[in-house]
C-alpha cells in the first residue's frame, strides 16, 4: 500500500483512573513486583473505575485531540475505533463517539477490530472517507482489558491495562510528510494461542461458560513471545526495504507495547538502535489497540517535522504489520496544549 496522503494533526490521551501496582497484583495472585517487572517490564497499569468504559476514555481521548487541532466539526468525515473490549456487541463505539461529540449525522462511524494491531489498521482506514470538502478524521485505539481478566491467572492478568489513545487525522497533498507506505499481514493460525473462549456467536455465554472461565482473555506466552518477536521484527525490516531506508534513516519506531523483553528483541533482531524505540509500558501495560496512540501522546514533544517513524504491531489473529510515516509537525509547539 502507497501513500494515502493522511497525516496526523494532533493527539490525545485517556487512561483508566486507577493506578493499580505491581505489589497490589501481589495481594490477589501468586505473583511478585520483581518477576512482574524482570518478565514484562510493567511497573503500573490503569484500570477503569466506577462509570468508566471503553467508550468513556475513548471519548476523552477524542475529545482532547479535536480541541487540540482545532478544526470544525462539521469538516469531520468519519470517526473510527480501533477496539476489541467495545461496550456493545453492536452498536459500535464509534457510533456513542459520534453521539457524544456531537458530530455531523452524515460521517461514518465503524469499529475495527484486529486486537493489538487495531490502531495501525484503524488508521489506514480512515483515508477512504475523507474528501476535500470534509478533510478530517479522528482515528481512535480504546481498550478496557481489566473486565476481561482472569485473575487466577498469574501470567496473563498482570500484562494488560485501560486506556485510549486517538489522533485528529487529515487528508494532505503535501509532499513528504504523512503515511508512504504500509505493510499488513495476518497469519490465522494464531487462533489457538491468543483468544477468548467463549461470548462469541460459536460459544455463547452460559452457565457452563461462566462457571468455567470461559470469559477471559487466554494466551499462550511462550508462542505468542516467538510468534511477535519474529513478525514485528520482521515487518519492520521489510517496511525499511520497500521504502529504502537505512537503520540511520529511521528517526523512530513506534512499537506495540506488549512486553518490554518482545520490544527490545524487536529492536536487537531489526539492527535498530534501541535508543530510537519509544517505550512506555512500564507506565501503561499493554493496552492492545490504545498503545501506540498512547506512545505517540508521550512522545510528542520529540517529534520533528520529516521525522522518519515505524510503527509496528502485532496481534491476535495473528494480524502484523508495519506502516513507515514521515511525521507533519514539530510536536513541541502542540503537546505545549496538552
Amino acid at each position: 500500500m502507497g501513500n494515502d496522503g493522511l497525516s496526523i494533526l494532533s493527539s490525545g490521551y485517556a487512561a483508566g483512573s486507577r493506578v493499580v501496582t505491581n505489589e497490589d497484583l501481589a495481594r490477589i495472585v501468586d505473583t511478585s513486583d520483581e518477576w512482574i517487572r524482570s518478565r514484562t517490564g510493567i511497573v503500573t497499569r490503569h484500570f477503569g473505575g466506577e462509570g468508566e468504559s471503553t467508550t468513556t476514555l475513548a471519548l476523552s481521548a477524542a475529545r482532547s485531540a479535536l480541541e487540540k487541532a482545532g478544526i470544525s466539526k462539521e469538516k469531520i468525515a468519519a470517526i473510527i475505533c480501533a477496539t476489541m473490549s467495545a461496550d456493545h456487541a453492536t452498536p459500535s463505539t464509534a457510533c456513542l463517539l459520534q453521539r457524544e461529540l456531537s458530530l455531523p449525522e452524515n460521517i461514518a462511524a465503524i469499529d475495527v477490530n484486529a486486537a493489538c494491531s487495531g490502531f495501525v489498521a484503524a488508521l489506514l482506514c480512515a483515508r477512504a472517507f475523507l474528501s476535500k470538502e470534509r478533510p478530517y478524521a479522528i482515528v481512535v485505539g480504546a481498550e478496557q482489558l481489566s473486565r476481561l481478566l482472569d485473575f487466577t491467572d498469574r501470567t496473563t492478568c498482570v500484562l494488560f491495562g485501560d486506556g485510549a489513545g486517538a489522533v485528529l487525522v487529515e487528508a494532505t497533498t503535501e509532499q513528504g510528510v504523512g503515511v508512504q507506505n504500509s505493510y499488513l499481514r495476518t497469519d490465522g493460525k494464531g487462533l489457538p494461542f491468543l483468544h477468548m473462549k467463549a461470548g462469541g456467536s460459536v460459544c455463547p455465554a452460559s452457565r457452563f461458560t461462566v462457571d468455567h472461565r470461559l470469559h477471559y482473555l487466554y494466551q499462550e506466552g511462550r508462542t505468542v513471545f516467538r510468534y511477535a518477536v519474529t513478525d514485528m521484527s520482521d515487518d519492520v525490516c521489510e517496511i525499511m526495504k520497500r521504502n529504502n531506508l537505512t537503520n540511520d534513516d529511521v528517526d523512530w519506531i513506534v512499537p506495540h507495547e506488549a512486553n518490554k523483553r518482545i520490544i527490545e528483541a524487536v529492536a536487537k533482531r531489526a539492527e535498530v538502535s534501541l535508543d530510537k524505540v519509544l517505550i512506555n509500558i512500564e507506565h501503561y501495560g499493554n493496552t492492545s489497540s490504545a498503545t501506540i496512540p498512547l506512545a505517540l501522546w508521550d512522545n510528542e514533544q520529540r517529534f520533528k517535522k520529516g521525522d522518519n517513524v515505524i510503527f509496528t504491531a502485532f496481534g491476535a489473529g495473528f494480524v502484523h504489520g508495519a506502516s513507515f510515516y514521515k511525521w507533519a509537525y514539530d510536536g513541541a509547539s502542540v503537546a505545549a496544549k496538552k
